[in-house]
């Protein structure tokens, strides 16, 4: 018998025997259910002998240095054969399951990208102002709670203050319901306006002034330059506009049409800045207009950190640290303006600057405590629009505090004091303040600056103040307590000078929008009948409010407060 070829061999084995599918051609799928095709498969090695042993070596990385594609086989995104099984969509949650990389620069996809203004390079990042949070891809969010979810490219905005809880505050004044609401003004409708007003004019000056002690302006900060603040016992007036008789004079004279005073003046100016409720009297009478202040008002009290973003909390807001809340620390820095300018002052009878009239509110034969340095200026400045018939002018009574001698000129300047007081900066509603002790005299610009922050409607008023009273300097003293605990005792760290129109420039303080809402409020009133009006700012929201109110309305309420003292004394 011939010999055999090795594919005559392997084609007499039985078919079942053999390697592969069967011979037969017929082809049933009948239960099979169809895999659809993804362009996300990929196809991998037909026939891998080396996967099985790999699972048996510990320790080995599954996929080896060949990489993940391999381990992708057809239909692995889609798979038909496996059992749908029904759930409840009302317990449906979603979990993110993306992973995030902690080494170097590098954020993976999905993960946490923060970043500030402008800043660009992370992977699913734009940049852009603020700060803000994106997590997953440019939709925004995913596999993240929907609440707070802000949607779009930008996702959640953290720290902004609509997060805070709003406070509520109360109102400086009652509105009565026989109160007419006239006119109702949002701030952004205030800071839009303009009116460029010429410098003042010198109409009459009254009292005196002592000179400056230039031993303060040592090195602010240091050891050596700390004293401690003493209290003075000298005669100082704030009368309201009403009660001014200079003022009577000049209106009778008809010098003017607009009557005030240069702390009211300067929180109109100053209205968009505000956050603490206030209210102005403005009385018309005889086509004149007189803006004042209410009996029993705080208006003319020093607030602390007014415009800090975690403002001092009231004791109804749960702040437990009583001589912090707001009301005392008012008490406080009101406390310190009033005898800090007495302190700083060389006090000579021989040597001290007389203005043209004598003091118009100090009377020698009643007073027991000697008058306090200070000087009363009033001046006139024009408010007219080239549209206008007749001239409207207004006349404001500002003050100066004291003289300084220019060390090159010899000539003498006039200043005003003023005083920022620390209370606590480990406290709440400190805003963040430095350490005054150990940062004013290394980090001086750092601690103004947070002070221009946090107080940056007391710091305009005061500037615009200085620029009414033609002032050549603003001094402030830096005054801290003793012991944060107590708030009686305190120690002058050190004052700094400044130009009050440099100063109003790093404030970005513009004084034609000032003159610009004052210009506004006054037209106003001036087309309506005379009587009285009252300008009430919105204790929560930014917004002013003008009243007509009955004209005896605050004379009752005087007439109330004197009853029970009448009753008294008749008892």
């Amino acid at each position: 018998m011939a010999p055999q070829t090795l594919l005559d061999l392997v084609s007499a084995l039985p078919s079942t025997d053999s390697w592969g599918p069967p011979a037969s051609s017929e082809t049933n799928l009948n239960g099979v259910p169809y895999a659809p095709f993804s362009k996300g498969d990929k196809l991998g090695r037909m026939a891998d002998w080396t996967e099985g042993k790999d699972r048996d070596r510990p320790g080995r990385q599954q996929y080896g240095n060949r990489g993940y594609r391999d381990a992708q086989i057809y239909g692995a995104q889609s798979n038909p054969f496996a059992i749908q099984q029904a759930e409840d969509e009302a317990s449906f949650s979603v979990v993110d399951n993306t992973k995030t990389s902690s080494r170097g620069r590098g954020f993976g996809r999905g993960g946490q990208v923060f970043r500030g203004r402008g800043q660009r390079g992370a992977q699913n990042q734009r940049g852009g102002r603020g700060t803000f949070q994106r997590v997953g891809g440019r939709g925004g969010q995913q596999g993240y709670d929907n609440r707070n979810q802000r949607g779009g490219r930008g996702g959640r905005r953290f720290g902004y203050r609509d997060d805070k809880p709003q406070r509520n505050r109360d109102a400086s004044i009652q509105v009565k319901p026989d109160w007419n609401l006239l006119e109702e003004i949002d701030f952004s409708r205030l800071s839009k306006l303009n009116l460029d007003t010429a410098d003042g004019e010198d109409l009459d000056t009254y009292g005196f002034l002592y000179y400056y002690d230039r031993a303060y302006d040592k090195q602010p900060g240091a050891k050596t330059s700390e004293k401690k603040l003493n209290v003075l016992e000298r005669a100082a007036y704030n009368v309201t506009t009403s009660n001014d008789p200079i003022i009577h004079d000049l209106a009778e004279k008809d010098e003017g049409t607009i009557f005030t005073t240069d702390s009211i003046l300067s929180l109109l100016m100053c209205a968009p800045r505000s956050v603490y409720p206030w209210d102005l009297v403005i009385t018309k009478q005889e086509e004149k207009l007189y803006i004042d202040r209410r009996e029993g008002s705080t208006l003319d009290m020093v607030t602390v950190n007014e415009n800090a973003a975690d403002a001092p909390l009231e004791t109804s807001e749960g702040n437990k640290d009583t001589i912090n809340s707001p009301s005392a620390l008012m008490m406080e820095a009101t406390h310190i303006n009033n005898i800090f300018p007495l302190q700083v002052v060389k006090e000579s009878e021989s040597a001290k600057k007389e203005m043209e009239h004598s003091h118009p509110f100090y009377n020698e034969h009643e007073e027991t405590d000697p008058p306090a340095s200070k000087a009363y200026n009033y001046r006139r400045f024009d408010l007219s629009l080239s549209q206008d018939e007749e001239p409207l002018h207004l006349i404001v009574r500002t003050e100066l505090d004291a003289v300084l001698k220019n060390s090159i000129t010899n000539d003498d300047q006039n200043i005003t004091i003023k005083a920022l007081n620390e209370f606590d900066s480990k406290a709440q509603g400190s805003g963040g303040a430095l350490d005054w002790r150990s940062k004013l005299s290394s980090q001086r610009g750092a601690v103004v600056a947070t002070e221009m922050k946090n107080n940056s409607c007391k710091l305009a008023r005061w500037t615009i103040q200085s620029i009414l009273a033609k002032a050549d300097i603003l001094k402030i003293g830096f005054v801290s307590r003793v012991n944060p605990r107590s708030p009686n005792d305190h120690i002058i760290l050190g004052v700094l000078g400044y130009k009050p129109r440099d100063f109003a420039a790093q404030m970005n303080l513009n004084l034609a929008n000032g003159w610009g809402i004052v210009r506004t409020i006054v037209d106003m009133i001036r087309h309506m009948d005379d009587g009285k009006y009252i300008l009430v700012k919105d204790p929560n929201k930014s917004v002013l409010r003008l009243y007509a109110v009955p004209s005896d309305y605050f004379e009752d309420d005087d007439n109330a407060a004197e009853a029970p003292d009448q009753d008294e004394a008749d008892d």
